[in-house]
């Protein structure tokens, strides 16, 4: 008896061969989508830890002026301090081959037996020899950027000296993870990097001999981070230290961090998707299966097969097909995940990405898929088992076909008898339309969030590099020096207008809280840089009071009229209390603004400038830069476009991919569900379809009425899912904001057409498929059917 069942089986999947295989397809991407997304949220958790568990990542962080050696042993006896490495830390400007532009990079100073804290992982090459001040390691990023190797060689103004610097080795660390120069939020590998120079050759050219200028530290456990910062504060003060600040503050781990809760979001919302929209497709085609079997089951029942018998037979049909979308969607994960890796790997510099949690990825999706696959067939089963053989063994009584509100319509008498029949069939099965437009609808609206991540990344990038910072260049200067300064940058070739800035690094805060950010004063009557809020609009400067950033306003609970306590950690650091005047909602960083003047006020000190910014005349920009590299007091300079070009070249090659890979995960649900549902139709309406034909209807006019149903569940979907598409991209772009950056809510036609057109796409494809099918059926044996 039994295998009389298989044999029933084998002979129903076949004949169910095109519609589990759409089925198994959407439930395979979602299976892919999770084993890549989980697998990839814990390597990367995984190589975080293990990275800063060996090559000892830092827990605190502090800086300052000169601070004398002997300072270190008393900042190692801090209670709760395990280890303390005391550096020399140096921005400079760098000449590099086939470079107009100055480069900028970080030097940071070497001990001949490696540091204590964020050791270095050498990749190629060795280690700068001791005493040695024209060779370094260089940064993994910035050497693949530039085609770097040992042996390689550039030049650097060091301490206003010209100097020939020789690549010995090629290295990755804890502490540059994730690679960007200061005050910026994406890396430009090209224009900067991290230099590692021994630190006896360093100390001597930056007269650092018996000092240093940059500590880390290592906690203990069970250490008081706030009491350890407050301490290293305290002893730091008299050397113009800069604030002491912890891990979660460090942008290199906070960046890392924030990815990770964003590959958590997408490891969970769009494979809940995918297997629910997969179960849905198996509920209808059992469902229907049953229906259509009913003469089977009474003869079966009749032949003594018992409930379990049947019910274990339709899951027999479910199970093995479900598990094989999982498997391979867990292959399909797989390669996923090294594609997602891979792009990762040009973002995050680690030894070795550890490949963790693929196993337990595919374990549990081939758990979820299989309680999903007995969930949607468990209750086509059970009404299969219940059937009395008598029962069964009669017809299934049509649905009451009465006469319906809808016919009464003026409207639907003036369609053609080919549309009325296809809107009578919508309307007289409600449920199954709404569930099969409400799933185009989510593939529609998965299209749609694809297409807004990668335009909300460009119009925050437009937000930041059209409307905010409209100068062409930047220059940042050594130490804050006198207005002659910015005379002087003003007489350079090519400069048509020159605009001072001067930022300070406080620590500001109110009440119980605070955060160490920069305070950066702006000329009232600048054009050169402004501040625009996310609805693109400038933002003026208040004359008197402090403009916070509203999600800096927010980590301190400051309101508008609020007076901020701010720690100057530079010059002659005096304790300020400044009113909060207004707030504004930027798409990038944490901002604090004040006018300039007001701001030098507040400080008690002239008007001293940080950097200035510059506008460039078109053509003249390779004998500024010429002059900019031979300045000593240049210490940075961040060129706009080349910036802009190096953010879009890394979002080409990382939202671009992803973007494609949901694209095409949103196709497949589509396809799947308009093809189960024309395939169902045409099982269920497969002896009308063939009584049409031999009446005289063409064959043009039966696919019309077969595929009608599916263009108008589309065009209902089609609405549906631009308004399930936009509450996803607002809900994403509330979910996913971080300190460092907030996805502003956008949506553009060129979004909403490109998710329609793939949907469209995706409909028409199978509804070729289904006319196809229809084209080849045999009249006669479906005539012959029994009713």
């Amino acid at each position: 008896m039994t295998s009389a069942l298989n044999r029933k089986l084998l002979r129903d999947a076949w004949h169910l061969r095109g519609q589990l295989a759409a089925c198994a397809v959407v439930v395979a991407v979602g299976v892919a989508s999770f084993v890549a997304f989980y697998s990839m949220l814990h390597s990367l958790a995984a190589s975080q830890q293990a990275y800063y568990a060996s090559w000892r990542f830092a827990d605190v962080f502090a800086s300052s002026k000169r601070a004398p050696l002997a300072l270190a042993a008393r900042l190692a006896a801090v209670p709760g301090v395990a280890a303390v490495d005391a550096r020399v830390v140096v921005d400079v400007n760098l000449d590099l081959p086939e470079l107009a532009e100055p480069a900028r990079g970080r030097i940071v100073s070497l001990a001949p037996d490696g540091n204590v804290l964020n050791r270095l992982h050498l990749r190629r090459g060795a280690l700068p020899a001791p005493g040695r001040a024209d060779q370094v390691a260089v940064s993994e990023a910035f050497a693949t950027a530039n085609a770097f190797e040992p042996g390689s060689s550039f030049a650097a103004v060091i301490n206003g000296r010209w100097q020939r610097l020789t690549v010995s080795g090629i290295a990755v660390s804890p502490e540059y993870i994730y690679e960007a120069g200061p005050g910026d939020l994406m890396p430009d590998n090209r224009r900067f990097g991290v230099l590692w120079m021994d630190r006896q050759a360093l100390a001597r050219v930056f007269d650092m001999e018996g000092a240093f200028n940059d500590a880390t530290a290592r906690l203990a456990p069970g250490a008081v981070q706030a009491a350890v910062l407050a301490e290293f504060d305290r002893l730091l003060a008299p050397y113009g230290g800069a604030g002491a600040y912890g891990r979660e503050e460090h942008f290199s781990h906070r960046f890392i961090c924030d990815e990770i809760a964003q590959n958590r979001v997408q490891a969970i919302v769009l494979p809940a998707v995918f297997l629910a929209i997969g179960a849905f497709l198996l509920h209808m085609i059992l469902s229907r299966q049953v229906a259509l079997q009913r003469a089977q089951i009474g003869l079966l029942k009749a032949f003594g097969y018992g409930e379990r018998a049947l019910v274990a037979h339709y899951l027999k049909l479910a199970l093995p097909v479900m598990v094989l979308a999982a498997l391979l969607g867990s292959l399909l994960g797989w390669w996923l995940r090294e594609a997602i890796a891979q792009m990762y790997a040009e973002f995050y510099r680690f030894p070795v990405l550890v490949r963790a949690a693929t196993g337990e990825a595919i374990f549990f999706a081939v758990l979820l898929v299989g309680a999903a696959a007995v969930a949607a067939a468990w209750d086509a089963a059970r009404r299969a088992a219940r059937l009395p053989p008598a029962e069964a063994m009669r017809p299934e009584p049509p649905p009451v076909f009465g006469l319906h509100a809808f016919d009464r319509l003026r409207a639907l008498r003036r369609l053609p008898q080919g549309a009325r029949i296809v809107v009578r069939n919508l309307v007289r099965r409600p449920w199954r339309a709404l569930v099969s437009s409400t799933g185009i609808a989510l593939a529609l609206a998965i299209s749609l969030v694809a297409a807004y991540f990668y335009a909300a990344m460009d119009l925050a990038m437009q937000i930041q590099f059209a409307l905010v910072q409209r100068e062409d260049v930047q220059v940042t200067f050594n130490d804050p020096r006198g207005p002659e300064a910015l005379s002087e940058l003003a007489r350079l070739p090519g400069v048509l207008r020159a605009e001072p800035f001067r930022s300070v690094p406080v620590r500001l805060r109110h009440e119980h809280r605070a955060r160490q950010v920069q305070l950066l004063g702006l000329p009232a009557d600048g054009e050169l840089r402004w501040i625009v809020d996310a609805r693109r609009v400038r933002v003026p400067l208040p004359p008197a009071g402090l403009l916070v950033n509203r999600t800096l306003a927010a980590i301190l609970d400051l309101q508008v009229g609020d007076e901020a306590e701010l720690e100057v950690l530079d010059g002659k650091r005096p304790h300020l209390r400044l009113p909060v005047a207004a707030l504004v909602d930027e798409p990038l960083g944490l901002g604090l603004y004040a006018d300039a003047a007001w701001l030098a006020r507040a400080l008690g000190e002239d008007r001293w400038l940080s950097g200035a910014l510059l506008r460039v005349q078109s053509g003249a920009t390779d004998a500024l830069y010429a002059r900019l590299k031979q300045m000593p007091q240049v210490a940075g300079v961040a060129i706009r476009a080349a910036t802009l070009q190096s953010f879009y070249d890394l979002l080409a090659r990382s939202f671009l991919v992803l973007t494609f890979i949901n694209l095409v995960f949103a196709g497949t649900i589509a396809f799947g569900l308009v093809y189960n549902g024309a395939r169902i139709a045409l099982s269920e309406r497969g002896y009308e379809l063939a009584t049409l034909r031999v009446l005289g209807f063409t064959r043009a006019e039966t696919a019309r009425l077969l595929l009608g149903e599916q263009a108008l569940l589309t065009a209902a979907g089609i609405p549906l899912g631009l308004l399930f598409g936009a509450a996803l991209c607002w809900f994403f772009s509330r979910l996913l904001q971080t300190e460092l950056y907030r996805l502003p809510f956008v949506l553009t036609g060129g979004m909403l057409w490109q998710s329609v057109a793939m949907v469209l796409a995706a409909v028409t494809l199978s509804g070729a498929f289904v006319a196809w099918r229809a084209r080849r059926m045999d009249l006669t044996a479906v005539l012959k059917a029994r009713e």
